[in-house]
């Protein structure tokens, strides 16, 4: 087994963790030692979000996420902002930064809300915000956190992708016609490529950019409308590990990485621990039914 990453005296921002994998996340950076500022829209009042042309109020605020991170010994501090704002979307490194005295070291670009549609019937704005939130907000967020990681000399940015983003079985399996994630797919297939080549331009300065999604779905109270009830989802703490693995290493050790939270473990030998870092979670091998696509090492 590896050591256990220390992440004291760093600090993290992470995207849309007010619940669900955002709020996973920076439980499991907080418990290795970072402090870890939590931002959504949702500071103490759960917010609304479209699907499908009507409001949707998912359960989950940034409070709630830092009381849990303080009641296991953590270090948290929450920023509301809308990553739908580009005013509010390019200052909220800063803004983290400022907050937790000046330096950020490792982003986490999490945040999402996707609305499946077929193509053929997607509005223009549907689409355009499926690619805003995937491609274009982790792009402008990770041109402010930058400069910080620059300064400090290191850094770590991960982007939170998913398996959808691979090519499609052949033959097309009925979920592929009939599900209507495609411009979802392709916005993650475009965030795999972004995080690698942001990773070859920014190895020479130690700052490490890799991304990390599901082998299968994790349920979250975000996603739970999207996934099918029959389908077989993971534990969202072997993705929070795989994500603190991404957070400590020098780039030219780990850098430009697309790796899957059941896969990456396995292969490494990584210690699964629970979100507080109190406990472990049994080894699992790589579900059966994950894509074919993912590679046997986990990343790719």
């Amino acid at each position: 087994m590896t050591q256990i990453p220390d992440l004291s005296g760093k600090v993290a921002l992470v995207t849309g963790s007010s619940r669900g994998i955002g709020r996973a996340i920076a439980q499991r950076l907080a418990s290795a030692g970072a402090t870890v500022v939590v931002t959504a829209r949702s500071l103490d009042v759960p917010a609304a979000a479209q699907r499908a042309g009507e409001d949707v109020v998912v359960a989950g605020t940034l409070q709630e996420t830092v009381a849990l991170i303080e009641a296991a010994g953590g270090k948290a501090l929450a920023l509301a902002a809308d990553i739908e704002d580009e005013a509010q979307c390019r200052e909220l490194p800063r803004r983290a930064a400022d907050a937790a005295g000046g330096r950020l070291d490792i982003l986490v670009n999490n945040a999402g809300f996707a609305n499946f549609v077929p193509l053929a019937e997607m509005p223009l704005e549907t689409f355009d915000r499926t690619f805003m939130h995937y491609v274009r907000a982790p792009f402008l967020l990770f041109q402010g956190a930058v400069p910080f990681m620059r300064e400090a000399g290191a850094g770590w940015i991960t982007n939170i992708s998913s398996q959808d983003a691979l090519p499609p079985l052949r033959p097309f399996p009925d979920y592929e016609k009939h599900r209507g994630y495609a411009a979802y797919a392709a916005a993650k297939a475009a965030l795999n490529r972004m995080t690698q080549g942001l990773a070859a331009e920014l190895e020479p300065e130690n700052i490490a950019v890799n991304a990390v999604g599901p082998s299968t779905a994790i349920r979250t109270p975000g996603a739970d409308s999207i996934i099918p009830a029959e389908y077989p989802t993971e534990d969202v703490e072997y993705l929070a590990e795989t994500v603190l693995a991404m957070s400590h290493l020098p780039a030219r050790e780990r850098t430009g990485l697309i790796a899957s939270s059941m896969h990456f473990p396995w292969h490494h030998e990584l210690e699964v621990r629970s979100l507080n870092g109190e406990g472990t979670f049994e080894r699992k091998a790589p579900p059966e039914w994950s894509h074919p696509g993912i590679s046997a090492s986990g990343a790719y």
